[in-house]
């Protein structure tokens, strides 16, 4: 007999810390968290909104996990 899955599969969801580190009391940090990029080479030069952006882009190569 053939067994009826009744069971679904979901793929496990990245996850994507937005949240700001905290600061000691007294001291404030007035620079940007360092955002995640790289470099995808294959000729392509990494923009400069994808290196200075506070964006998350899941489906950019540059700023997410994604591939060419």
């Amino acid at each position: 007999m053939v067994d009826i899955q009744t069971e679904h599969v979901y793929r496990k969801q990245l996850i994507i810390f937005q949240n700001k580190n905290r600061v000691l009391l007294g001291e404030t940090i007035k620079e940007k968290l360092p955002q995640d990029n790289k470099n995808i080479s294959l000729g392509f030069k990494t923009p400069k909104e994808a290196i200075e952006g506070t964006y998350i882009d899941k489906k950019c190569p540059f700023t997410g996990n994604f591939s060419i």
